[in-house]
């Protein structure tokens, strides 16, 4: 484990600019209320809790700044917290967050905002994994058999799951290395659902820590139903 003395300095890009139209709210699902405690705010409060943060990036919609300063952001916060507007699509709002990115940052931590259970332990350790190799990532490894499925609903294959890990955040990375990454796909067409898949198309290996299922990523009804049962049981990890 890195201590603080000995860390580089490391940020985080906490990114919540998207409208979540699969939860079929009124309101962003970022902004809905988690056990009376909106989800946002239980996200920023997990990396305010990590030492290692030295900086915050919030990206979210510019319209949504004077709401999150008064209702979101986590009173007391030893890391500043600067407010980011967010792009169409989820690598655009990275990107704007690595040119916020102040001069002396050297590892960038990329985060749902609605993965509220996220623990410092994890981020402290993506950012040990980082420094190491450049690229860190939390993922899962696939317990049920996958199978590749056409456009029509009918099975292509079946997977082999031994290899097959499903991603998570947080993802880490070198901020250099990050940022070259967005340079090469800026004007095309690819849609990355993560930055680790970006960083793969530089060449470079992106070293891969287990993640946790308590590290929910709450999408759906569904999803936020569980995350209550979760904080209910009194179970999750510190």
């Amino acid at each position: 484990m890195l201590s603080e003395s000995r860390a580089p300095h490391a940020a985080a890009a906490v990114v919540a600019a998207g409208r979540g139209r699969r939860m079929q709210s009124a309101g962003r699902k970022q902004y809905l209320q988690l056990a009376g405690v909106p989800i946002l705010r239980r996200t920023l409060e997990a990396f305010a809790a990590c030492a290692l943060i030295r900086h915050i990036y919030l990206v979210i919609p510019h319209d949504d700044f004077a709401y999150c300063r008064q209702e979101i952001l986590p009173p007391g916060a030893k890391a500043p917290i600067t407010l980011v507007a967010g792009g169409a699509e989820r690598q655009h709002s990275v990107a704007n967050a690595i040119a916020a990115c102040d001069a002396a940052v050297e590892i960038l931590v990329v985060h749902d905002g609605v993965r509220p259970f996220v623990t410092a332990g994890q981020i402290a350790a993506c950012i040990g994994g980082a420094s190491e190799t450049g690229a860190c990532i939390l993922a899962l490894p696939a317990v049920e058999t996958v199978k590749q499925v056409d456009t029509s609903g009918r099975i292509q294959k079946t997977l082999p799951r031994d290899t097959l890990w499903l991603a998570q955040t947080p993802q880490a990375f070198r901020l250099a290395l990050l940022r070259q990454a967005h340079r090469q796909v800026a004007g095309e067409k690819l849609a990355g659902t993560d930055d680790a898949m970006l960083v793969e198309r530089l060449g470079v290996s992106v070293k891969v820590i287990p993640g946790s299922r308590y590290n929910l990523k709450i999408t759906t009804r569904e999803d936020l139903l569980l995350a209550e049962a979760l904080l209910q049981s009194g179970q999750l990890p510190l």
